[in-house]
């Protein structure tokens, strides 16, 4: 690689820098301020995140860097924005909760940002070996920040058991890699394409198709790769799982994207009964799995799982309108979640300590009609209820499928939209109908204006639509 090169993948690729030097210079501050640095590493890395997503909106180029490894694109661009606005909110959350969570370590921030700079490289991988080792580096530091606070069972538990069933999943995802590798001697997408189009496809790189899905499915929660959800949410401290629900999820969706799209786009008609089938199966067990939760974090989880289920409904059409949809229903699902998890971490008692239970937002409305109101909206949203911004996702997707004629995937979604309006609005019967049991302690100022602006973002969808859809379409169109 000449100086020439160098230079150039370096400028297409600086807010990857910015992130990589700034993490090891806030990993010295801590070192050499010691425990009392917590505060000022994360206003730091919070800053340093937003230098990166400033350097991709004003500077973000367009060009293939380090020899083909590293892409960037109009949809590399949007999803690597949506990631960072998910990871300065998770990150911004955790402020008032650091030291209750065991979080008040110089060490959270710098592993968030560490996770942060592998969820922008896997978006932008465009070769199986730059997108494994992205992969890794997120993984590692996720693995990490899972079981962060050392003193909680649970924590350990939840961090022990993302770290087995995460490093399978990267068994089976380098398995189906060298299969692929393998079957058509190559490891870039467009190479990968290529071999496909001019060989054909063998019952070989089948294989490796099905455990490349298989290990990417495991990242973003996927029925039947959706174990790990459930406990690990619970497990983990709720400003851990806030940052797992979002960023992570729109980056693993992006990448899942590129390589169908890109890499096995001359397999579309093997690729898309697997997404088929995932999708159904996430859609349902998401829906029917939550009704009986009566932790409102496991709650989520199974929600998320459900959400993912209807974000591979706009993918399975493998189409322009089925990735413009994935596009906007990860923004939508990460404003919805973010929005959600503050009145999660909200949950308060005025004696001290964090509630989970969902039958302790019993008569919210009477006790903190705001924190109500705005949760009220978040869940007719996930929900999917019109003119709320969670509507406009679902339709988005379920046209796409149809568009793609597939007829019995989007009668499908509909009617599991409908089973999970059921435990979401139990929520909001509760908020409003019940008798208050106790009070919640004052919200802090952070997380009242996270809820307070994704409330508006929700409730504000129908008009400001217009131009974010008009991103999402100039990101999709980069495939096609």
């Amino acid at each position: 690689m000449t100086a020439e090169i160098l230079l150039s993948s370096l400028q297409l690729s600086t807010p990857e820098v910015i992130l990589a030097l700034g993490a090891l210079a806030l990993l010295m501050i801590g070192v050499f301020s010691g425990e009392r640095s917590a505060t000022t590493v994360t206003g730091l890395a919070v800053a340093l995140l937003i230098i990166a997503g400033v350097w991709l909106v004003l500077r973000g180029g367009e060009g293939v860097a380090y020899g083909g490894a590293f892409v960037s694109d109009p949809f590399a661009r949007f999803m690597k924005i949506l990631t960072l606005i998910g990871s300065i909110t998770a990150m911004v959350m955790t402020v008032g909760h650091a030291r209750s969570q065991q979080l008040d370590r110089f060490e959270f921030p710098v592993l968030l940002v560490l996770a942060t700079l592998g969820m922008m490289l896997m978006i932008s991988a465009n070769d199986l070996i730059s997108l494994y080792l992205s992969l890794e580096l997120q993984s590692l530091a996720l693995y990490v920040v899972a079981a962060i606070n050392r003193d909680s069972v649970r924590s350990t538990e939840a961090g022990l058991k993302y770290f087995v069933l995460g490093a399978l999943s990267s068994g089976m995802l380098l398995y189906g890699m060298s299969l692929v590798y393998g079957f058509t001697g190559h490891t870039g997408f467009q190479e990968i394409a290529s071999a496909l189009s001019a060989d054909g496809r063998s019952l070989g790189l089948v294989f490796g198709l099905v455990f490349v899905l298989a290990g990417l499915a495991f990242k973003i929660s996927a029925v039947p790769f959706h174990m790990w959800t459930p406990d690990v949410y619970e497990g983990a401290p709720t400003p851990v799982t806030a940052f797992f629900a979002a960023a992570p999820k729109v980056a693993a969706m992006a990448m899942l994207v590129r390589i169908v799209i890109e890499a096995f786009e001359p397999v579309v008609a093997d690729w898309q009964q697997i997404i088929v089938f995932i999708s159904i199966a996430s859609m349902l067990l998401g829906s029917f799995a939550a009704i009986g939760q009566r932790n409102i974090k496991r709650l989520m989880a199974y929600s998320s799982i459900g959400h993912m289920g209807y974000a591979l409904v706009g993918l399975s059409a493998g189409s322009m309108a089925g990735v413009r949809g994935v596009a906007l229903y990860m923004l939508i699902y990460m404003v919805m979640t973010l929005g959600t998890f503050a009145c999660i971490l909200a949950m308060r008692r005025r004696e001290g300590g964090n509630v989970e239970a969902v039958d302790d937002l019993a008569g919210l409305s009477t006790t903190n009609p705001f924190m109500a109101s705005v949760l009220t909206v978040m869940m007719f949203s996930l929900a999917g209820i019109p003119p709320l911004a969670g509507f406009f996702a679902k339709y988005f997707v379920f046209m796409a499928a149809i568009e793609a004629h597939l007829y019995a995937l989007a009668i499908i979604g509909v009617l599991s939209s409908v089973v999970g309006a059921y435990y979401y609005l139990r929520i909001v019967k509760l908020m409003w109908f019940d008798a208050a049991t106790d009070e919640f302690a004052r919200t802090p100022g952070e997380l009242k204006l996270v809820f307070g602006v994704a409330g508006l973002f929700v409730a504000g969808y129908v008009l400001i639509g217009g131009p974010i859809g008009e991103a999402a379409e100039a990101a999709a169109r980069t495939f096609f």
